[in-house]
Protein backbone atom coordinates (compact mmCIF):
# COMPACT_ATOMS: atom_id res chain seq x y z
CA UNK A 1 0.00 0.00 0.00
CA UNK A 2 1.15 3.37 -1.03
CA UNK A 3 2.62 5.96 2.05
CA UNK A 4 0.14 8.31 0.46
CA UNK A 5 -3.09 5.99 1.09
CA UNK A 6 -2.02 4.94 4.66
CA UNK A 7 -2.16 8.47 5.29
CA UNK A 8 -5.31 9.93 3.81
CA UNK A 9 -6.81 6.32 5.44
CA UNK A 10 -5.48 7.04 9.12
CA UNK A 11 -6.90 10.86 8.68
CA UNK A 12 -10.28 9.39 8.11
CA UNK A 13 -11.00 7.96 11.67
CA UNK A 14 -10.66 11.37 13.07
CA UNK A 15 -13.53 12.27 10.87
CA UNK A 16 -16.18 12.40 12.57
CA UNK A 17 -33.99 4.72 5.39
CA UNK A 18 -36.70 6.48 7.15
CA UNK A 19 -39.48 4.58 7.42
CA UNK A 20 -43.18 5.84 8.22
CA UNK A 21 -43.85 3.36 11.29
CA UNK A 22 -42.11 4.16 14.03
CA UNK A 23 -38.86 2.02 14.51
CA UNK A 24 -36.65 1.17 17.53
CA UNK A 25 -33.09 2.64 18.11
CA UNK A 26 -30.25 0.18 17.14
CA UNK A 27 -29.00 -1.89 19.93
CA UNK A 28 -24.55 -1.36 19.57
CA UNK A 29 -22.81 -4.79 18.39
CA UNK A 30 -22.41 -7.13 21.53
CA UNK A 31 -19.31 -9.48 21.34
CA UNK A 32 -19.72 -12.56 22.56
CA UNK A 33 -17.46 -13.25 25.69
CA UNK A 34 -16.01 -16.50 23.93
CA UNK A 35 -14.61 -14.39 21.18
CA UNK A 36 -10.75 -14.77 21.27
CA UNK A 37 -8.89 -11.39 21.96
CA UNK A 38 -6.91 -11.71 18.53
CA UNK A 39 -6.87 -14.32 15.68
CA UNK A 40 -4.40 -15.54 13.18
CA UNK A 41 -5.42 -15.58 9.66
CA UNK A 42 -5.26 -19.20 9.29
CA UNK A 43 -8.42 -19.08 12.10
CA UNK A 44 -10.06 -16.78 10.38
CA UNK A 45 -12.36 -19.23 8.02
CA UNK A 46 -13.12 -21.71 11.26
CA UNK A 47 -14.10 -18.23 13.05
CA UNK A 48 -16.47 -17.09 10.42
CA UNK A 49 -18.08 -20.55 9.68
CA UNK A 50 -19.44 -20.72 12.53
CA UNK A 51 -21.05 -17.84 13.01
CA UNK A 52 -23.12 -18.24 9.62
CA UNK A 53 -23.88 -22.05 10.24
CA UNK A 54 -25.56 -21.28 13.04
CA UNK A 55 -28.69 -23.69 13.14
CA UNK A 56 -31.20 -20.22 13.13
CA UNK A 57 -29.48 -19.30 9.82
CA UNK A 58 -29.39 -22.52 7.84
CA UNK A 59 -32.41 -21.07 4.94
CA UNK A 60 -30.51 -17.79 4.79
CA UNK A 61 -28.00 -17.24 2.00
CA UNK A 62 -24.61 -15.70 2.43
CA UNK A 63 -21.87 -14.14 0.32
CA UNK A 64 -18.54 -12.91 1.92
CA UNK A 65 -15.45 -11.89 0.53
CA UNK A 66 -12.29 -10.65 2.30
CA UNK A 67 -9.00 -9.47 0.70
CA UNK A 68 -6.19 -7.77 2.01
CA UNK A 69 -6.26 -4.49 0.20
CA UNK A 70 -2.83 -4.33 -1.26
CA UNK A 71 -2.17 -7.98 -2.30
CA UNK A 72 -5.64 -9.40 -2.75
CA UNK A 73 -5.03 -12.38 -1.26
CA UNK A 74 -8.03 -13.70 -0.41
CA UNK A 75 -8.53 -14.81 3.58
CA UNK A 76 -12.18 -15.82 3.50
CA UNK A 77 -14.64 -16.86 0.82
CA UNK A 78 -18.51 -17.88 0.69
CA UNK A 79 -20.29 -17.72 -2.83
CA UNK A 80 -18.14 -14.17 -3.59
CA UNK A 81 -19.19 -14.90 -7.19
CA UNK A 82 -23.08 -15.37 -6.96
CA UNK A 83 -25.65 -12.78 -7.06
CA UNK A 84 -27.18 -11.06 -3.83
CA UNK A 85 -29.56 -8.23 -3.04
CA UNK A 86 -27.58 -5.97 -1.79
CA UNK A 87 -29.98 -2.90 -0.40
CA UNK A 88 -28.57 0.48 0.55
CA UNK A 89 -24.91 -1.15 0.08
CA UNK A 90 -25.35 -0.03 -3.91
CA UNK A 91 -24.36 3.06 -2.87
CA UNK A 92 -20.38 2.18 -3.18
CA UNK A 93 -20.77 1.59 -6.80
CA UNK A 94 -22.36 5.25 -7.88
CA UNK A 95 -20.19 7.11 -5.34
CA UNK A 96 -17.30 5.56 -7.58
CA UNK A 97 -18.81 6.10 -10.84
CA UNK A 98 -19.98 9.90 -9.72
CA UNK A 99 -16.53 10.60 -8.14
CA UNK A 100 -14.38 8.94 -11.29
CA UNK A 101 -16.56 10.62 -13.66
CA UNK A 102 -18.09 14.19 -12.50
CA UNK A 103 -15.23 15.20 -9.94
CA UNK A 104 -15.51 16.23 -6.51
CA UNK A 105 -16.40 19.29 -7.57
CA UNK A 106 -19.07 18.39 -9.67
CA UNK A 107 -21.74 20.73 -8.69
CA UNK A 108 -25.64 20.65 -9.47
CA UNK A 109 -26.61 23.79 -10.85
CA UNK A 110 -30.35 25.72 -11.16
CA UNK A 111 -30.68 28.13 -13.32
CA UNK A 112 -33.74 30.73 -14.58
CA UNK A 113 -33.42 32.21 -18.23
CA UNK A 114 -34.89 35.30 -20.01
CA UNK A 115 -36.13 34.52 -23.66
CA UNK A 116 -36.64 37.12 -26.15
CA UNK A 117 -40.20 36.78 -25.84
CA UNK A 118 -39.37 38.16 -22.05
CA UNK A 119 -40.37 34.80 -20.25
CA UNK A 120 -38.93 33.23 -17.60
CA UNK A 121 -37.57 29.49 -17.84
CA UNK A 122 -36.22 28.10 -14.84
CA UNK A 123 -34.11 24.70 -15.80
CA UNK A 124 -33.71 22.12 -12.88
CA UNK A 125 -30.89 19.30 -13.28
CA UNK A 126 -31.74 17.08 -10.96
CA UNK A 127 -30.29 18.86 -7.61
CA UNK A 128 -31.50 16.68 -4.56
CA UNK A 129 -30.43 19.32 -2.39
CA UNK A 130 -32.69 22.23 -3.64
CA UNK A 131 -35.04 23.74 -1.00
CA UNK A 132 -37.24 26.57 -0.32
CA UNK A 133 -33.98 28.44 0.67
CA UNK A 134 -32.64 28.39 -2.41
CA UNK A 135 -36.12 29.41 -4.38
CA UNK A 136 -36.04 32.35 -2.66
CA UNK A 137 -32.57 33.23 -3.10
CA UNK A 138 -33.21 32.69 -6.77
CA UNK A 139 -36.32 35.21 -6.60
CA UNK A 140 -34.18 37.71 -4.81
CA UNK A 141 -31.88 37.19 -7.52
CA UNK A 142 -34.41 38.61 -10.01
CA UNK A 143 -35.82 41.11 -8.15
CA UNK A 144 -31.81 42.72 -7.92
CA UNK A 145 -32.15 42.57 -11.98
CA UNK A 146 -35.43 44.29 -12.09
CA UNK A 147 -37.96 41.99 -12.85
CA UNK A 148 -41.13 42.65 -11.44
CA UNK A 149 -43.47 41.49 -13.60
CA UNK A 150 -43.36 38.11 -15.57
CA UNK A 151 -46.05 37.17 -18.54
CA UNK A 152 -45.13 33.94 -18.62
CA UNK A 153 -42.70 31.24 -16.23
CA UNK A 154 -42.05 27.85 -17.28
CA UNK A 155 -40.54 25.19 -15.78
CA UNK A 156 -38.82 23.02 -17.71
CA UNK A 157 -38.68 19.36 -16.06
CA UNK A 158 -36.92 17.76 -19.34
CA UNK A 159 -33.61 17.40 -18.51
CA UNK A 160 -34.08 14.34 -16.56
CA UNK A 161 -35.83 11.91 -19.16
CA UNK A 162 -37.99 9.17 -17.84
CA UNK A 163 -40.05 8.02 -14.98
CA UNK A 164 -39.95 10.01 -11.55
CA UNK A 165 -40.40 6.44 -10.00
CA UNK A 166 -37.95 3.91 -10.88
CA UNK A 167 -41.13 0.90 -12.11
CA UNK A 168 -39.22 -1.71 -10.64
CA UNK A 169 -39.50 -0.58 -6.40
CA UNK A 170 -42.47 -1.71 -4.64
CA UNK A 171 -45.54 -0.02 -3.91
CA UNK A 172 -44.39 0.16 -0.20
CA UNK A 173 -41.69 1.90 -0.80
CA UNK A 174 -42.67 4.74 -3.32
CA UNK A 175 -45.91 5.81 -0.62
CA UNK A 176 -42.84 6.05 1.83
CA UNK A 177 -40.29 9.21 2.29
CA UNK A 178 -37.36 7.12 1.39
CA UNK A 179 -38.94 6.23 -2.04
CA UNK A 180 -39.31 9.82 -3.25
CA UNK A 181 -39.67 10.45 -7.09
CA UNK A 182 -36.60 11.27 -8.96
CA UNK A 183 -36.87 14.40 -11.75
CA UNK A 184 -35.47 17.77 -12.79
CA UNK A 185 -36.75 19.85 -10.41
CA UNK A 186 -36.55 18.26 -7.08
CA UNK A 187 -37.23 20.75 -3.86
CA UNK A 188 -37.36 19.74 -0.50
CA UNK A 189 -36.36 16.15 -1.69
CA UNK A 190 -39.46 15.58 -3.39
CA UNK A 191 -41.47 15.55 0.10
CA UNK A 192 -43.68 17.03 2.53
CA UNK A 193 -44.51 16.88 6.11
CA UNK A 194 -47.01 16.15 8.48
CA UNK A 195 -47.47 16.82 12.12
CA UNK A 196 -49.80 14.14 14.23
CA UNK A 197 -51.12 15.83 17.94
CA UNK A 198 -52.53 14.02 20.41
CA UNK A 199 -55.99 15.10 21.67
CA UNK A 200 -58.39 14.08 24.19
CA UNK A 201 -58.52 10.16 25.01
CA UNK A 202 -60.48 8.26 22.16
CA UNK A 203 -60.48 11.08 20.14
CA UNK A 204 -58.75 11.08 16.62
CA UNK A 205 -55.21 12.54 16.43
CA UNK A 206 -55.10 16.35 15.25
CA UNK A 207 -53.55 16.44 11.75
CA UNK A 208 -51.65 19.63 10.83
CA UNK A 209 -49.68 20.12 7.48
CA UNK A 210 -46.92 22.35 7.14
CA UNK A 211 -47.86 23.83 3.49
CA UNK A 212 -51.52 24.22 3.15
CA UNK A 213 -51.63 24.56 -0.59
CA UNK A 214 -50.51 20.82 -0.69
CA UNK A 215 -53.48 20.12 1.93
CA UNK A 216 -56.05 20.80 -0.85
CA UNK A 217 -54.58 17.73 -3.22
CA UNK A 218 -55.33 15.22 -0.51
CA UNK A 219 -58.75 13.81 1.17
CA UNK A 220 -57.41 12.00 4.53
CA UNK A 221 -59.15 9.34 6.01
CA UNK A 222 -57.99 10.06 9.69
CA UNK A 223 -58.56 6.32 11.67
CA UNK A 224 -56.01 7.48 14.12
CA UNK A 225 -57.24 7.55 18.08
CA UNK A 226 -55.17 9.09 21.13
CA UNK A 227 -54.61 6.61 23.76
CA UNK A 228 -54.29 6.97 27.75
CA UNK A 229 -50.87 8.04 28.81
CA UNK A 230 -47.91 6.21 28.41
CA UNK A 231 -49.34 3.35 26.50
CA UNK A 232 -47.60 2.10 23.40
CA UNK A 233 -47.90 3.87 19.91
CA UNK A 234 -47.96 3.46 16.62
CA UNK A 235 -48.54 5.24 13.58
CA UNK A 236 -49.12 3.99 9.94
CA UNK A 237 -50.30 6.12 6.49
CA UNK A 238 -50.78 4.68 3.27
CA UNK A 239 -52.23 6.28 0.36
CA UNK A 240 -54.40 5.42 -2.66
CA UNK A 241 -53.16 4.45 -6.14
CA UNK A 242 -53.63 7.38 -7.85
CA UNK A 243 -52.27 9.34 -4.49
CA UNK A 244 -55.13 11.46 -3.54
CA UNK A 245 -56.38 9.96 -0.57
CA UNK A 246 -54.34 9.37 2.70
CA UNK A 247 -55.31 6.91 5.32
CA UNK A 248 -54.04 7.39 8.86
CA UNK A 249 -54.15 4.64 11.43
CA UNK A 250 -52.44 4.14 14.55
CA UNK A 251 -52.48 5.10 18.00
CA UNK A 252 -50.49 8.09 20.14
CA UNK A 253 -50.49 8.52 24.19
CA UNK A 254 -52.10 11.71 25.46
CA UNK A 255 -48.82 13.18 26.76
CA UNK A 256 -46.56 12.03 24.01
CA UNK A 257 -44.79 14.54 21.80
CA UNK A 258 -46.09 15.47 18.41
CA UNK A 259 -45.10 13.20 15.54
CA UNK A 260 -43.37 14.32 12.65
CA UNK A 261 -44.56 12.46 9.31
CA UNK A 262 -42.98 12.49 5.92
CA UNK A 263 -44.45 11.95 3.03
CA UNK A 264 -43.61 11.72 -1.10
CA UNK A 265 -44.72 14.50 -3.00
CA UNK A 266 -47.61 13.07 -5.95
CA UNK A 267 -46.86 15.83 -8.85
CA UNK A 268 -42.92 17.40 -7.57
CA UNK A 269 -43.00 19.46 -10.76
CA UNK A 270 -46.07 21.10 -9.90
CA UNK A 271 -45.01 21.14 -6.20
CA UNK A 272 -41.84 22.94 -7.62
CA UNK A 273 -43.61 25.70 -9.57
CA UNK A 274 -46.13 26.34 -7.08
CA UNK A 275 -43.11 26.95 -4.29
CA UNK A 276 -41.35 29.32 -7.21
CA UNK A 277 -44.20 31.17 -7.47
CA UNK A 278 -44.23 31.77 -3.91
CA UNK A 279 -40.84 33.04 -3.40
CA UNK A 280 -41.77 35.42 -6.17
CA UNK A 281 -44.41 36.31 -4.52
CA UNK A 282 -42.84 37.52 -1.33
CA UNK A 283 -40.62 39.71 -3.86
CA UNK A 284 -43.71 41.11 -5.14
CA UNK A 285 -42.78 39.53 -8.16
CA UNK A 286 -46.09 39.14 -10.50
CA UNK A 287 -46.53 36.20 -12.77
CA UNK A 288 -49.63 36.40 -14.96
CA UNK A 289 -49.13 32.28 -16.12
CA UNK A 290 -46.96 29.28 -15.22
CA UNK A 291 -47.01 25.92 -16.42
CA UNK A 292 -44.53 22.78 -16.51
CA UNK A 293 -42.51 22.24 -19.61
CA UNK A 294 -40.59 19.14 -21.18
CA UNK A 295 -39.29 20.49 -24.04
CA UNK A 296 -35.40 20.99 -22.49
CA UNK A 297 -35.47 24.43 -24.23
CA UNK A 298 -32.96 27.14 -22.37
CA UNK A 299 -32.77 30.55 -23.61
CA UNK A 300 -29.07 32.09 -23.54
CA UNK A 301 -28.86 34.59 -20.66
CA UNK A 302 -28.94 33.29 -17.40
CA UNK A 303 -30.51 35.96 -15.23
CA UNK A 304 -30.32 33.89 -11.64
CA UNK A 305 -28.60 30.36 -10.72
CA UNK A 306 -28.34 28.43 -7.24
CA UNK A 307 -25.46 25.71 -6.97
CA UNK A 308 -25.52 22.45 -4.67
CA UNK A 309 -22.39 21.30 -2.46
CA UNK A 310 -19.57 19.94 -4.60
CA UNK A 311 -19.74 16.46 -5.20
CA UNK A 312 -17.29 15.23 -2.22
CA UNK A 313 -19.89 16.61 0.71
CA UNK A 314 -23.16 15.37 -1.40
CA UNK A 315 -21.39 11.54 -1.69
CA UNK A 316 -20.81 12.09 2.16
CA UNK A 317 -24.09 13.10 2.99
CA UNK A 318 -25.50 10.04 0.86
CA UNK A 319 -23.22 7.53 2.51
CA UNK A 320 -23.77 8.12 5.88
CA UNK A 321 -27.24 8.55 5.61
CA UNK A 322 -28.15 6.33 2.93
CA UNK A 323 -30.27 8.73 0.53
CA UNK A 324 -31.62 6.95 -1.76
CA UNK A 325 -32.84 10.25 -3.62
CA UNK A 326 -29.14 11.50 -4.21
CA UNK A 327 -28.08 8.25 -5.09
CA UNK A 328 -30.60 8.06 -7.90
CA UNK A 329 -30.11 12.04 -8.83
CA UNK A 330 -26.37 11.14 -9.17
CA UNK A 331 -26.89 8.42 -11.85
CA UNK A 332 -28.95 10.95 -13.61
CA UNK A 333 -26.26 13.30 -13.41
CA UNK A 334 -24.15 10.95 -15.10
CA UNK A 335 -26.27 10.59 -18.12
CA UNK A 336 -24.67 13.95 -19.36
CA UNK A 337 -21.95 11.85 -20.33
CA UNK A 338 -23.34 10.19 -22.89
CA UNK A 339 -25.29 11.10 -25.96
CA UNK A 340 -28.35 9.28 -25.45
CA UNK A 341 -31.49 8.71 -28.42
CA UNK A 342 -34.81 10.43 -27.19
CA UNK A 343 -36.22 7.09 -25.93
CA UNK A 344 -33.56 6.08 -23.68
CA UNK A 345 -34.21 7.86 -20.23
CA UNK A 346 -31.21 9.39 -18.35
CA UNK A 347 -31.19 6.51 -15.74
CA UNK A 348 -30.72 4.07 -18.22
CA UNK A 349 -27.80 6.07 -19.92
CA UNK A 350 -26.56 6.56 -16.64
CA UNK A 351 -26.02 3.13 -15.74
CA UNK A 352 -24.34 2.60 -19.00
CA UNK A 353 -21.69 5.23 -17.62
CA UNK A 354 -21.88 3.87 -14.52
CA UNK A 355 -20.58 0.00 -15.74
CA UNK A 356 -18.12 1.46 -18.35
CA UNK A 357 -16.52 3.53 -15.40
CA UNK A 358 -16.87 0.04 -12.80
CA UNK A 359 -14.54 -1.56 -15.89
CA UNK A 360 -12.18 0.86 -15.74
CA UNK A 361 -11.46 0.52 -12.40
CA UNK A 362 -11.36 -3.65 -12.47
CA UNK A 363 -14.79 -4.53 -11.79
CA UNK A 364 -15.82 -7.92 -13.27
CA UNK A 365 -19.07 -6.32 -15.71
CA UNK A 366 -20.91 -10.12 -15.06
CA UNK A 367 -20.72 -9.69 -11.19
CA UNK A 368 -23.44 -7.45 -10.96
CA UNK A 369 -26.58 -6.44 -12.76
CA UNK A 370 -28.46 -3.12 -12.06
CA UNK A 371 -31.66 -1.57 -12.22
CA UNK A 372 -31.59 1.47 -9.96
CA UNK A 373 -28.43 3.13 -7.73
CA UNK A 374 -29.61 3.43 -4.75
CA UNK A 375 -30.16 -0.49 -4.45
CA UNK A 376 -34.02 -0.12 -3.01
CA UNK A 377 -35.25 -2.34 -6.08
CA UNK A 378 -35.19 -5.84 -5.81
CA UNK A 379 -34.11 -6.48 -9.45
CA UNK A 380 -30.67 -5.24 -8.60
CA UNK A 381 -28.08 -8.06 -8.15
CA UNK A 382 -24.88 -8.10 -7.12
CA UNK A 383 -22.17 -10.49 -5.63
CA UNK A 384 -19.68 -9.96 -2.59
CA UNK A 385 -17.04 -10.20 -5.55
CA UNK A 386 -18.34 -6.72 -7.13
CA UNK A 387 -18.09 -4.67 -3.89
CA UNK A 388 -14.63 -5.89 -2.99
CA UNK A 389 -13.46 -4.88 -6.73
CA UNK A 390 -14.89 -1.87 -6.20
CA UNK A 391 -13.65 -0.88 -2.77
CA UNK A 392 -9.72 -1.94 -4.21
CA UNK A 393 -10.29 0.04 -7.63
CA UNK A 394 -11.35 2.97 -5.83
CA UNK A 395 -8.25 2.64 -2.88
CA UNK A 396 -5.79 2.94 -5.56
CA UNK A 397 -7.89 6.16 -7.33
CA UNK A 398 -6.80 10.02 -7.26
CA UNK A 399 -10.08 10.40 -4.79
CA UNK A 400 -9.55 7.58 -2.64
CA UNK A 401 -10.26 9.60 0.50
CA UNK A 402 -12.86 11.59 -0.42
CA UNK A 403 -14.09 8.11 -1.62
CA UNK A 404 -13.34 5.97 1.67
CA UNK A 405 -14.58 10.00 3.89
CA UNK A 406 -17.91 9.43 2.63
CA UNK A 407 -18.38 6.15 4.36
CA UNK A 408 -19.62 6.04 8.05
CA UNK A 409 -17.47 5.27 10.51
CA UNK A 410 -17.98 2.29 13.37
CA UNK A 411 -18.79 4.03 16.36
CA UNK A 412 -18.56 7.18 15.16
CA UNK A 413 -20.88 8.09 12.16
CA UNK A 414 -23.27 8.08 9.96
CA UNK A 415 -25.24 4.34 10.47
CA UNK A 416 -22.58 2.88 11.99
CA UNK A 417 -22.76 5.33 14.87
CA UNK A 418 -24.10 2.80 17.30
CA UNK A 419 -23.19 -0.50 15.54
CA UNK A 420 -19.49 -1.62 16.85
CA UNK A 421 -19.48 0.37 19.83
CA UNK A 422 -16.39 -0.74 22.85
CA UNK A 423 -15.17 -3.39 20.23
CA UNK A 424 -12.58 -3.35 18.46
CA UNK A 425 -13.86 -2.78 15.28
CA UNK A 426 -15.00 1.06 16.65
CA UNK A 427 -13.04 3.57 14.48
CA UNK A 428 -11.37 1.23 12.45
CA UNK A 429 -13.89 -0.13 10.32
CA UNK A 430 -15.09 2.45 7.42
CA UNK A 431 -18.28 0.16 5.67
CA UNK A 432 -21.45 1.00 3.66
CA UNK A 433 -25.10 -0.78 5.52
CA UNK A 434 -27.76 -2.06 3.16
CA UNK A 435 -30.70 -3.08 5.02
CA UNK A 436 -34.33 -4.23 3.49
CA UNK A 437 -36.84 -6.63 4.01
CA UNK A 438 -34.98 -10.07 3.43
CA UNK A 439 -31.81 -8.17 3.25
CA UNK A 440 -28.56 -7.11 5.19
CA UNK A 441 -25.25 -6.41 4.25
CA UNK A 442 -22.43 -4.17 4.53
CA UNK A 443 -19.23 -3.39 2.62
CA UNK A 444 -16.02 -1.86 2.81
CA UNK A 445 -12.52 -1.28 4.56
CA UNK A 446 -10.57 -2.32 8.04
CA UNK A 447 -7.41 -0.60 8.96
CA UNK A 448 -6.19 -2.42 12.12
CA UNK A 449 -3.26 -1.07 13.37
CA UNK A 450 -1.81 -4.75 14.35
CA UNK A 451 -2.77 -6.19 10.83
CA UNK A 452 -2.47 -5.06 7.00
CA UNK A 453 -5.68 -2.95 5.77
CA UNK A 454 -8.48 -5.25 4.57
CA UNK A 455 -11.54 -4.77 2.28
CA UNK A 456 -14.40 -7.06 2.95
CA UNK A 457 -18.59 -7.75 1.49
CA UNK A 458 -21.01 -9.51 3.03
CA UNK A 459 -24.69 -9.81 2.19
CA UNK A 460 -27.22 -11.80 3.52
CA UNK A 461 -30.50 -13.01 1.97
CA UNK A 462 -33.37 -14.86 2.07
CA UNK A 463 -33.84 -13.38 6.12
CA UNK A 464 -35.98 -14.99 8.52
CA UNK A 465 -35.09 -14.08 11.46
CA UNK A 466 -34.99 -10.54 12.89
CA UNK A 467 -32.92 -7.96 11.28
CA UNK A 468 -31.24 -7.32 14.67
CA UNK A 469 -29.99 -10.86 14.79
CA UNK A 470 -28.73 -11.51 11.14
CA UNK A 471 -26.85 -7.75 12.09
CA UNK A 472 -24.93 -9.23 15.56
CA UNK A 473 -23.48 -11.73 13.54
CA UNK A 474 -22.52 -9.60 10.26
CA UNK A 475 -21.24 -7.46 12.95
CA UNK A 476 -19.56 -10.56 14.61
CA UNK A 477 -17.32 -11.18 11.47
CA UNK A 478 -16.35 -7.48 11.21
CA UNK A 479 -15.15 -7.54 14.98
CA UNK A 480 -13.22 -10.63 14.02
CA UNK A 481 -11.90 -9.36 11.15
CA UNK A 482 -10.64 -6.05 13.41
CA UNK A 483 -8.90 -8.43 15.25
CA UNK A 484 -6.84 -10.01 12.87
CA UNK A 485 -2.96 -10.17 13.53
CA UNK A 486 0.52 -11.60 12.22
CA UNK A 487 1.21 -14.69 13.25
CA UNK A 488 4.24 -17.12 13.89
Amino acid sequence: MSKKFSLGFLALFFVTQIGITLKPVQAQTQVPATTPKSICPNQLGAVVDTVINRPQFKRMRWGILVQNLASAQTLYSQDAQKYFIPASTNKLLITAAALQQLGVDFRFRTSVYLSKEGDLHVVGRGDPTLTDVQLIALAKQLKQKGIQHVNRLIVDDGYVRGEVVPPSWQWEDIESDYGAPVNSLILNQNVFSLKLLPRTVGKPLQVIWNDSKEAKHWQVINQSVTVEENQPQNINITRDLQGSILHIQGQLAANSDPEIINLPVVAPSEYFLQHFRDALAAERIIVTQAHVSTDRSQPEQELAAVQSSPLSELVAQMNLNSYNLFAEALLRALAIKKITDKNQTSADAGLEVMKATLTQLGVDSTSYSLVDASGLSRKDLVSPEAFVQTLRGMAQSPVAFVYQASLPVAGRSGTLKSRFLNTPAEGIVTAKTGTMDGVVSLAGYVNSPQYQPLVFSIIVNQIDQPVRVVRQAVDEIVVSLAKLQNCP
